[in-house]
């Protein structure tokens, strides 16, 4: 049967109240024994011991024992249930977190790749399918993934959004910056003008396309300005600050009295009349232009020919990559040439020529004559073209590589030119070090000398055309060699500091 206990208050010899002593005698009845001594005694419910006047405890030690004890494993007992309902939400919450994280993610996979926004649901799909075998467990969390075609829009249009507030954020601390314009049609034969900033602050150096524009209706030099202008509003771009501006050269973008670049340098002048911009032609852009003095035209368009009548025709186009199999070539199939992509010309050329043997066998077989695959004068002239368009390419790819600064693209010029000076002048003396494919057709003197022309009116237009480069040269040499450049050449704000930096033998190697 279970004790009760109960707290009988005796009239005691000595008693002063509450906090006065007490006998044993006075608490036996409530007295309670180790649990280890005495098992038989039964305890009364937690809440008793809970509730014991402090004064008890402090007395009994063994009140005080008992009483911390279940006072401890109740205070645990409460937090073991709270910590497992927060734990509950904060599991729930946690796990809807990397559900929404991971359709970001996704989202911006689909646009960077630019694949279809419906996408999405194929993709969860695949996930679903590919955690059920690999992570059976986490099939769920999977399946919380928010991937539908409307989602992944809504998703994609929010990073679209941050992103321009970052560059916002970015754009406001810049020291200069400098804008790269291109306008062009799309397929529908709408006009996109696209807007790229590259800004320097502390240098650190911010590169990003800064807007696309949709022209409905006309693209004058005035409906270019009112769009650059609202981008320039929009992202909190002050013109004071402008250094540069790079176009492709289009004539509404060029015009000296209604062009864009007109317009934008009058509206600097209204703010700063000293302030003046550098207007650059697209260094690319002028190489590929290049390419036309070279008189080639006779070459492209037979091997153009040949390469589509072998893949215009789905026929000619499987028989002849399985003779190209039958063979064992290097080259597994020819391609098509396209004129707005710069380096294919050359990959082209050079296919074809390596292909050449093939290349007639099959058209013979075809009943298809081409004359000039067996014309010497014809041939040399296609061995010089795949030299020099490969010679290009090389240029055009160093010139496409990211962070170059208009320095180190003018460098590449100019080597480039040089090396045309210097072919030119071994052609000129039957050297053919450098001409490798040349060299296979032996060709006669005249084709010689008339090649050396060919490279050397190809460097006087270069020289032509990347004169705008040759009238900031100087401030180019003062950043890629302050150490040897000339001080008098030099702005003069800043000649000072570069006679200290010269003459500082700390920093100068020279």
């Amino acid at each position: 049967m279970k004790q009760t206990f109960d707290i009988v208050e005796e009239d005691t010899e000595g008693d002063t109240g509450p906090d006065g002593p007490c006998t044993s005698k006075e608490l036996s009845r409530v007295a309670t024994r180790c649990p280890d001594t005495f098992p038989s005694v039964s305890y009364p419910p937690v809440h008793y011991f809970l509730k014991l006047p402090t004064a008890i405890c402090e007395r009994v030690p063994e009140f005080g024992q008992q009483v911390a004890f279940f006072r401890a494993r109740t205070s645990e007992a409460l937090l073991a249930k709270l910590q497992k309902q927060q734990g509950f939400f904060t599991k729930l919450h946690t796990s809807r977190d990397a559900a929404t994280k991971t359709s970001f993610v996704i989202s911006h996979k689909i646009a960077k790749n630019s694949k279809p926004f419906s996408g999405g649901e194929f993709v969860k799909e695949c996930l679903v399918d590919s955690a059920a075998l690999i992570c059976p467990e986490k099939k769920g969390a999977f399946e919380q993934v928010p991937l539908s075609r409307r989602t992944v829009t809504r998703r994609i249009e929010e990073i679209a959004g941050n992103l321009e507030l970052q560059l916002q954020r970015e754009v406001a601390s810049f020291d200069f910056l400098s804008l790269a314009l291109d306008e062009s049609c799309d397929v529908r034969d709408t006009a996109q003008l696209l807007v790229f900033v590259r800004g320097i602050t502390d240098f650190k150096i911010t590169e990003e396309l800064a807007a696309m524009r949709s022209m409905k209706g006309t693209t004058t030099g005035s409906n270019l300005f009112t769009e650059v202008n609202a981008c320039m509003d929009t992202l909190g771009l002050k013109w004071d600050r402008l250094a540069g501006v790079t176009t492709d050269g289009c004539p509404n973008l060029t015009g000296k009295n209604v062009g864009l670049l007109k317009r934008m340098q009058d509206k600097v002048t209204e703010i700063n009349a000293d302030q003046k911009l550098v207007f650059l032609h697209c260094i690319i852009h002028q190489h590929v232009l290049c390419k036309s003095v070279l008189k080639i035209n006779h070459v492209v368009d037979v091997v153009t020919k040949t390469v589509n009548f072998i893949r215009a025709r789905a026929l000619n186009h499987r028989q002849f990559v399985a003779l190209l199999e039958e063979h064992e070539t290097e080259q597994s199939d020819i391609g098509y040439h396209t004129a707005v992509r710069w380096l294919s010309l050359g990959k082209v050329l050079k296919r074809v020529w390596d292909l050449k043997a093939e290349i007639r066998e099959f058209c013979e077989k075809k009943g298809k004559d081409i004359p000039e695959l067996s014309d010497e004068d014809w041939m040399a002239d296609f061995a010089f073209a795949v030299d020099v368009t490969a010679i290009m390419n090389e240029l055009n790819t160093k010139l496409q590589g990211k962070g170059l600064f208009v320095h180190e693209m003018h460098s590449l010029v100019k080597a480039f030119m040089r090396k045309m000076q210097f072919l030119s002048s071994q052609l000129e003396s039957n050297t053919l070090t450098h001409m490798q494919t040349l060299k296979e057709v032996p060709p006669s003197a005249d084709h010689l000398r008339r090649y050396s022309s060919m490279l050397g009116a190809l460097h006087d237009e270069f020289s032509r055309r990347f004169e705008d480069l040759r009238t900031i040269e100087d401030e180019m040499h003062m950043i890629s060699s302050p150490f040897t450049c000339s001080v008098d050449n030099a702005p003069s704000d800043v000649q000072l500091e570069l006679i200290d930096l010269q003459s500082d033998a700390a920093c100068n190697p020279w």
